[in-house]
């Protein structure tokens, strides 16, 4: 049988693939103008004034018509629909299997240091973070989304694989940094949700948990995880969004930072991203949970 994905029962992994990679595309059309104004206020390093935050949302599309500021919050919608809907895949399917392979090599050891119901959270959350350390290998398509949102000048007229073939490894810059940002966010994400199920909602078996709760948990572990993940979060845009040629590696990025904009710069953009994760994990989450058994009628 095949680990089952939080609130789903006996489904094929074709059809969680499917199921997950649809929610993917309709998270990426709903919420990616957010993701791209997030990303710009993060990148931004000069103070926001009321008077310039349409220069910076909007970029060069500050003054044009309401549709074609619209549209410029699109940028990069290839890159993204690549790496959102494998990300989806990969984070709905896998840390149930990462959960399952710390059940059956570590569960005693777990039982033992926290006991019988917390050694149950933990296993949860240590399987979202060493989840969210493997998102690493999608890097190259993040990179190239973010660079699309916020400096499309570094592509100067290349298509993707001539970027692929003349850029390689950059492409992978920022690496360390993500994983650091991954293990902790993912493991708050994952704990934090099943906390607030198991001691809040007082639902012991996870897979019966209604939308309701669902919902619930969703925003208390997105919140968690994106807050704890914000400073880390920053620096990895600020690496990633400079020209490909750049090298400038993050503990410059960070003095710099510190020095020029001051501690509160590590939290730039949390606002937005605060105000989207919640709608933004429980939309992709419910329509999973609600497209995964449906296709496996089919596949």
């Amino acid at each position: 049988m095949a680990p089952q994905l939080t609130g789903i029962s006996t489904d094929s992994n074709w059809a969680r693939g499917v199921g997950a990679g649809t929610a993917g595309v309709a998270e990426l059309l709903v919420f990616h103008p957010v993701d791209t104004i997030a990303k710009r206020l993060m990148s931004n390093k000069a103070k926001v004034s009321s008077t310039g935050l349409n220069a910076i949302i909007f970029k060069s599309a500050a003054s044009a018509p309401l549709p074609t500021r619209l549209l410029s919050l699109f940028p990069g919608l290839g890159y993204a629909a690549g790496y959102k809907i494998s990300q989806r895949i990969y984070k709905f399917g896998g840390q149930p299997l990462f959960n399952d392979l710390l059940k059956k090599n570590y569960k005693d050891n777990f039982t033992n240091v926290f006991g019988e119901r917390n050694g149950k959270l933990m296993m949860q959350a240590t399987a979202g973070s060493l989840t969210g350390i493997g998102e690493v290998v999608l890097l190259p398509l993040d990179v190239l989304k973010i660079k699309m949102q916020t400096n499309p000048e570094a592509f100067r007229g290349r298509g993707l694989f001539r970027i692929v073939a003349e850029e390689g490894s950059a492409l992978y810059r920022g690496w360390g940094w993500t994983m650091a940002r991954n293990a902790p966010g993912s493991f708050a994400l994952f704990g934090a949700s099943a906390l607030t199920k198991d001691y809040v909602l007082k639902v012991s078996d996870y897979s019966k948990a209604t939308w309701t709760q669902n919902f619930i948990a969703s925003i208390s572990g997105a919140v968690a995880s994106i807050t704890i993940a914000a400073p880390l979060d920053v620096v990895k845009t600020r690496i990633q969004n400079a020209n490909f040629e750049s090298k400038v590696p993050g503990i410059v990025v960070v003095r710099e930072l510190i020095r020029n904009e001051g501690m509160g710069a590590f939290f730039k953009g949390l606002t937005p991203k605060i105000l989207v994760v919640g709608p933004k994990l429980v939309f992709s989450y419910t329509l999973a949970q609600s497209l995964i058994p449906w296709f496996a009628k089919f596949i």
